[in-house]
C-alpha cells in the first residue's frame, strides 16, 4: 500500500509522521522550507504533562533536560500576590504527584504535575532527530504542494520546486499550517477571528526574584512609556533564559526596538525595587493571536491538522499542545485503515471527537474574552472579583479547566452503548488515563503511559497485592486465564496489563484504554462480552461492514458496465 503523505515539517506534521512510523506506516513529508529551524527563544511552547509524554516517548529524549518544568506559578495584581502554585513531580516519577495551591482557594485542589516549557525550534529538533533515524519515514524539502488529485483506492500530490514531481500516497494529511494549502486545495472554509490578542515578547537572559516559577502580573504599578500593559507574564527557559510577553492594547500600533527596550528596563525594574538588573536581550517578536476553526477536518483522503484546522491561543492557551493532540488522535486511526483497508465511521471519528474539542475551548474563550480584556458583563460571569479573573487565567496558562483542560471524548461516535457490567472511576470516559505503573505480560513494571502509541488497546486488570506476585507465573494466576482468552478474542490487537491500583477503580475492576490513552470504559470484573462490544466500538465498528458494502458496490458497478456493452 502507498505511503501517507503529510504536507508540512512542523512539530504536528513531524510528530504524527513518527507517530504512524512506530506503527509501521510508511510516510513521505514534504516540506516547504530547508529542513533545518531558525533558533527562536522568543517562540517558545508550554506543553501539558502528558503532551510532553508523548513528545519524549517519540523522539526518546528527555525534553526536560532541554526546557524547564516550573516549580511553580505566581499570580500578581498590582503589588498583591493573588494566588500561588506549587508544583508536584511529573506522574512517572511520583504515583501520587500533588502539588499546592496558596492563595485565594487554597488548598481547593492540587496543582498537579508543572507543565514543560521549551523553545519550539528545539523540540522541532528532537523530532528531526528521531525522524533521521526512521527508515519507514522519507523527509523532502523545498517541496511546495500545488495540487492534489484524489482517487478511489489513493491520491496524488504535486510539488513545485527543484525536485518537483507526483507523490502518490494513500492519504494526505494537511500540517502546514494557519494558510494550508491543502485546507485552501480542498476548499476548505476557515472562519474566526483576526488578531483577538497581541503581545509584545522578548527573550532575555537574567535573574528574577522567583528563580524557576513562572508569573502572570496584572495591571502593575509602575509607569511604563506608550501604550500600557495591563499585563504581563514571565516563564522560565533553561540556562537563565525568560520568555517575557506584554499585552499590547487592541489595534495596530507598531512595536518599536526602541520601545521594547524600554518596556523591558521599565518591568525588570519593577520586580527588582526599582533598579533594573544586568540583562542580555537575545530575542524579540510580536505574537498575534488568532482564533479560526475549519468547517471540515476530512474530505475523503484528505486530512487537516494543527494549525491548519484551527487556531487558538488567546489567555494564555496553547494551540501547538492541541495540534500534538490532533497528531495523537489521527495516528492510530490512519495506522488502522492503512494496515486493514477502509473504515470511514473510524476516520470520520477524528473530525468528531478533535473539532468538538477545539470548538468548546474556543467557546469558553470568546466568553472569558470580555470578562477578562473588556468592560461589560464582568458580574455576569466572573461574580465580582479580581480573584475569579486570575482564575481563569491561571487556567488557561496551566492547561486547566474549560479554558486550558484538555478535553475529552465523551460524546465520541467511538464510545461504546450503555454495557451492563460498567462502572465509574476517577477518569470519566472518553478522558485521558492517569499514568499508573503496570506490569506488563513480561513481567516487566513499566509506566501505563509507556505503552500507548503502539496501536494496540490496552486491557488493564486492577488486581491489589500483584507487586509481590512470582512473575514468571502471573498469567496463571486468579481471573488472569479467562481474562486473557477475552483479550485474545477482541477484534483489535489488544495488550493486557496488570495494575496494584488506579484512581477510583475497586479491585479486579477491568479498564479499556484506547492506542492515544483515553479511556474506553471500566468494567466490574471479567466480563468478555462487554469488553468485546466496548472494543469494537472504540474502532469504528466491525471492518466487515464497509468492505461489504465496498464490494456490493464495485460488483454493482461492473454490472452495469457489463449491461452497458451488451446494448451496443
Amino acid at each position: 500500500m502507498d505511503p501517507v503523505i503529510i504536507v508540512g515539517a512542523g512539530p504536528v506534521g513531524l510528530t504524527l509522521a513518527l507517530a504512524l512510523a512506530r506503527q509501521e506506516v510508511p510516510c513521505v513529508v514534504l516540506d516547504e522550507g530547508p529542513g533545518t529551524d531558525e533558533p527562536r527563544l522568543a517562540r517558545t511552547v508550554v506543553l501539558r504533562e502528558d503532551t510532553a509524554a508523548l513528545m519524549e516517548r517519540l523522539t526518546g529524549v528527555p525534553l526536560g533536560e532541554r526546557g524547564v518544568r516550573w516549580a511553580g506559578w505566581r499570580s500578581l495584581r498590582r503589588k498583591q500576590v493573588m494566588r500561588e502554585v506549587t508544583f508536584g513531580p511529573p506522574a512517572g516519577d511520583a504515583e501520587a504527584g500533588g502539588g499546592t495551591e496558596e492563595g485565594a482557594a487554597a488548598g481547593d485542589d492540587g496543582a498537579g504535575p508543572a507543565p514543560l516549557h521549551i523553545a519550539q525550534h528545539v523540540l522541532t529538533g528532537a523530532l528531526r532527530a528521531a525522524l533521521a533515524r526512521e527508515p519507514l519515514v522519507k523527509v523532502t524539502v523545498d517541496s511546495r504542494v500545488d495540487a492534489i488529485e484524489q482517487e478511489r483506492s489513493g491520491i496524488a500530490a504535486h510539488t513545485r520546486g527543484p525536485g518537483g514531481t507526483w507523490w502518490r500516497g494513500s492519504y494526505l494529511v494537511g500540517c502546514d499550517g494557519p494558510r494550508s494549502t491543502v485546507r485552501k486545495l480542498q476548499d476548505i472554509r476557515f472562519p474566526g477571528r483576526t488578531a483577538v490578542e497581541r503581545h509584545a515578547v522578548a527573550a532575555l537572559r537574567t535573574e528574577l526574584p522567583w528563580p524557576g516559577r513562572a508569573l502572570l502580573h496584572r495591571v502593575p504599578p509602575w509607569r511604563t512609556s506608550g501604550p500600557s500593559a495591563g499585563e504581563v507574564t514571565a516563564r522560565p527557559l533553561p540556562d537563565g533564559v525568560w520568555r517575557l510577553d506584554w499585552l499590547l492594547p487592541p489595534g495596530k500600533d507598531l512595536v518599536t526596538p526602541e520601545l521594547l527596550v524600554t518596556r523591558v528596563r521599565e518591568t525588570l525594574a519593577g520586580w527588582t525595587d526599582g533598579t533594573t538588573p544586568p540583562y542580555e536581550l537575545l530575542d524579540t517578536g510580536v505574537h498575534t493571536v488568532h482564533h479560526r476553526l475549519a468547517r471540515r477536518w476530512r474530505v475523503g483522503r484528505v486530512l487537516l491538522a494543527g494549525d491548519a484546522a484551527h487556531l487558538l491561543g488567546a489567555l494564555g492557551t496553547q494551540g501547538l499542545d492541541e495540534g500534538l493532540r490532533d497528531a495523537d488522535n489521527l495516528a492510530w486511526k490512519l495506522a488502522r485503515v492503512w494496515h486493514h483497508g477502509p473504515h470511514d465511521p473510524l476516520l470520520d471519528s477524528y473530525q468528531a471527537e478533535r473539532r468538538a474539542v477545539i470548538a468548546a475551548r474556543l467557546r469558553a474563550a470568546d466568553q472569558a474574552l470580555p470578562v477578562l480584556r473588556g468592560g461589560g458583563g464582568l458580574r455576569a460571569y466572573v461574580p465580582g472579583t479580581a480573584r475569579g479573573h486570575d482564575v481563569l487565567l491561571m487556567d488557561g496558562h496551566l492547561g486547566r479547566g474549560a479554558l486550558g483542560g484538555p478535553g475529552t471524548y465523551a460524546d465520541s461516535p467511538l464510545a461504546p452503548a450503555h454495557l451492563e457490567g460498567g462502572i465509574t472511576v476517577g477518569t470519566a470516559p472518553g478522558a485521558q488515563v492517569s499514568d499508573v505503573r503496570v506490569t506488563a505480560e513480561d513481567g516487566a513494571f513499566v509506566r501505563l503511559r509507556d505503552r500507548l502509541g503502539r496501536g494496540t488497546l490496552l486491557v488493564v486488570l486492577i488486581a491489589p497485592g500483584t507487586g509481590v506476585w512470582d512473575r514468571k507465573h502471573w498469567r496463571t494466576a486468579g481471573v488472569m486465564p479467562r481474562l486473557a482468552g477475552a483479550v485474545t478474542a477482541l477484534p483489535h490487537p489488544a495488550e493486557l496489563l496488570v495494575a496494584e491500583g488506579y484512581p477510583g477503580a475497586p479491585a479486579h475492576s477491568v479498564l479499556l484504554v484506547r492506542p492515544d490513552g483515553h479511556l474506553v470504559t471500566a468494567l466490574s470484573g471479567v466480563r468478555p462480552a462487554d469488553l468485546y462490544a466496548a472494543a469494537e466500538a472504540a474502532v469504528g465498528g466491525p471492518l466487515r461492514a464497509q468492505a461489504d458494502a465496498e464490494a456490493e458496490a464495485e460488483t454493482g458497478a461492473e454490472a452495469q458496465a457489463g449491461a452497458g456493452s451488451g446494448a451496443r
